[in-house]
């Protein structure tokens, strides 16, 4: 129910935008004397950010120089490829699965396109997969990785951040005790939730104040028609959108400010980059209710990679079995997301891993945005990977190497999620914490 009320109040919003986006143009027809007044000017700004904050937002894209190519594709994801093969080291970057796009790496991406062969997870928005595409959970999610790093080896390295730090450890070790030769050289964790028990922050704290019911009871709904996936249960990602906001409302109130104040001055390049900004922050997707509630329990609130006690299809996955490929971990000094130390733990839990194998990044100043995006990221962590990656890894790949399923294809549009309504915030704010320790 809470689903379709939302869709309702996107269409009733419709003419409102429509007309707000007429009133615009004509405050700004440069053929209107009225239009160099800052009155005009104000008006239009405010026809603007009506507009902005009620919309819908698609998906964006990548807009790189690099050609885009999926070379791999399963229901719930694909990997999509920048550039033609080549010889440099194969790096596949795992992508959040946390309510944004994989764009949301664009930085990341484009920090290592000069230097290697860049794959990149895209994740597929739950309510655009049909429900006779079947579930999708962490232990399907621990398969995609493992079947990724199949098809793009031999050779291949692997950046997970955040979030998909747990599923690509734990696809890792089972290769690790299955002693597959489609192994990853090395693995580069970015600020992950391996244990949330070090340096627990306030968005690590929430999942331990209640049980699972309670988070199956909040923040499930089932996806309406005519939504390609309707009947799915799913995360939806306008509550995980509200959950973000309301973190830093104050931040993002001030923005829109801000952003007022250039258009009513006239400081087009501030405007632009908030533009810019919040169609990236603003276009959330749907997370199947199976992975999110898995991912709460087994993660969040039972800690059972840490423990020893995570299975997947049954089986343990044992992170002392890790002994070929090199892992390194990454952290923000400032992270507020993932404490200090949550991903250095991937180092303590793997015993047979040979030291000059192990390598840690403690990355000063930086918050969770900051290590894996930034001015600072490309200046400091980037030459780190490289060196660590360059030190295990193998650039002798060729392109007889790469089995890709589909030839270049640009990244579709997809249709995106209807604004937060104001009714939500009492019930983001509930749910705030969740979304964030998931997030990138």
């Amino acid at each position: 129910m809470l689903y379709l009320m939302r869709d309702v109040c996107d269409l009733m919003l419709m003419p409102a935008r429509m007309a707000a986006g007429v009133a615009r143009t004509a405050y700004q027809n440069p053929f209107s004397p009225f239009a160099y007044t800052s009155s005009s000017r104000a008006m239009a700004a405010s026809c603007e950010l009506f507009e902005r904050t009620t919309r819908s937002y698609a998906k964006p894209r990548f807009n790189l120089p690099a050609a885009e190519r999926v070379v791999w594709e399963k229901p719930f994801c694909r990997v999509i490829a920048f550039g033609e093969p080549s010889t440099k080291p194969k790096l596949l970057l795992v992508a959040p699965l946390s309510g944004h796009y994989a764009t949301l790496l664009r930085g990341t991406v484009s920090a290592f396109l000069d230097t290697h062969q860049v794959f990149i997870t895209d994740w597929a928005d739950a309510k655009q997969v049909p429900q006779s595409a079947g579930a999708f959970d962490l232990d399907d999610y621990i398969d995609y990785c493992m079947a990724m790093f199949e098809a793009l080896g031999p050779d291949l390295n692997v950046m997970a951040v955040c979030q998909p730090s747990v599923p690509v450890l734990a696809a890792i070790a089972r290769m690790e005790a299955e002693d597959s030769r489609w192994l990853p050289r090395s693995a580069v964790l970015v600020g992950g939730p391996i244990d949330t028990r070090r340096s627990p922050t306030a968005v690590n704290k929430l999942p331990q104040e209640h049980a699972i019911e309670w988070f199956e009871r909040h923040c499930i709904h089932p996806v309406p028609w005519p939504q390609i996936g309707h009947g799915r249960k799913v995360y939806p990602g306008f509550l995980q959108l509200a959950g973000f906001l309301s973190m830093n409302l104050d931040r993002h109130r001030t923005a829109h400010w801000d952003m007022f104040d250039h258009l009513v001055q006239g400081d087009g390049d501030s405007a632009a980059k908030h533009r810019e900004f919040y169609d990236e922050y603003l276009a959330v997707m749907d997370l199947t209710a199976e992975y999110y509630l898995q991912t709460i329990e087994s993660v969040f609130i039972e800690h059972r990679l840490p423990k020893g006690e995570m299975l997947h299809r049954g089986r343990p996955v044992d992170l002392a079995a890790i002994h070929r490929c090199a892992v390194m971990a990454i952290e923000g000094e400032k992270d507020d997301i993932t404490g200090i130390g949550q991903t250095r733990a991937a180092l303590d839990l793997t015993p047979n891993l040979s030291p000059e194998k192990k390598a840690y990044h403690l990355q000063i100043g930086a918050g969770h945005y900051g290590i894996f995006n930034g001015s600072r990221f490309r200046a400091e962590i980037v030459p780190e990977i490289s060196a660590f990656i360059a030190a295990h890894g193998n650039a002798a790949a060729s392109r007889a190497e790469i089995r890709p399923v589909a030839e270049a294809v640009p990244c579709p549009e997809e249709t995106a999620l209807p604004p937060v309504p104001a009714f939500l915030a009492e019930a983001a704010q509930a749910t705030t914490g969740v979304p964030a320790s998931l997030h990138a």
